[in-house]
């Protein structure tokens, strides 16, 4: 089993940008600390040469059902480590976690399909303009139509057949990763400081979960303890 969890700056600036990769490196030790297998998948560099706007981190291994605890927004209240007044900021970062295994391929099935035949036209003789040879698909759930012109049915048909599915697979595609996008944006929320799952005040040495009620401290967040929170 895999998991991508998204990793993205959202309201903070700067420190946001640097706890994107603050909370990756506590996703590490907490792949570790359940046995999992973490690795990077991409990342975004922030423009500031500190920190990165975004990362994903690729998890594998069982269980991972439990990874949905992160998805939402965390707040960060603490004294970013570019901070020279002391000063406490608060900063959100947020996380999505998808399943990359969770696709299926398009399967074209022949009761879908309509199939018509008709002479063709153009230049070509007496085949092409008497015999019925072209044919056109028409993929019926969608009303997709495709149409193709050899000197034989069964090329014709052949041909007709590989670009509908072409175009039914670009169309399954494009379908599922709206879903997934659509996903993430229900996941993350608004990002906003006061859309939160998490708060961690790490000036209080407290890390409070809003949804469970549950709490750990800043050495067992250093630790990768996430799990403590579920």
């Amino acid at each position: 089993m895999r998991k991508i969890i998204e990793i993205h700056a959202a309201e903070g600036g700067a420190d946001s940008q640097l706890l994107v990769n603050d909370l990756a490196a506590i996703y590490f030790k907490l792949s570790t600390r359940c046995g999992w297998t973490c690795r990077w998948a991409t990342v975004r560099p922030s423009t500031q040469g500190q920190g990165n706007f975004a990362v994903s981190l690729e998890i594998s291994g069982d269980d991972l059902e439990r990874l949905t605890n992160e998805s939402g927004g965390h707040r960060w209240q603490r004294v970013p480590p570019t901070e020279n007044r002391g000063r406490v900021h608060t900063s959100t970062v947020t996380v999505s976690v998808t399943d990359p295994d969770n696709t299926t391929e398009f399967v074209l099935a022949e009761q879908d399909l309509s199939v018509s035949w008709f002479s063709g036209t153009g230049k070509g003789g007496q085949n092409r303009n008497k015999v019925q040879a072209c044919c056109r698909l028409t993929h019926l759930p969608s009303g997709i139509t495709v149409t193709a012109q050899t000197r034989s049915r069964e090329t014709s048909y052949k041909q007709a057949k590989t670009e509908l599915e072409s175009r039914l697979h670009q169309q399954h595609s494009a379908h599922h990763h709206a879903q997934v996008a659509a996903d993430k944006r229900t996941q993350v929320g608004s990002g906003q400081r006061g859309d939160k799952i998490r708060t961690y005040r790490l000036q209080h040495d407290d890390i409070a979960d809003h949804r469970t009620g549950k709490t750990i401290n800043c050495r067992q967040l250093n630790k990768g303890m996430l799990d403590l929170l579920w």
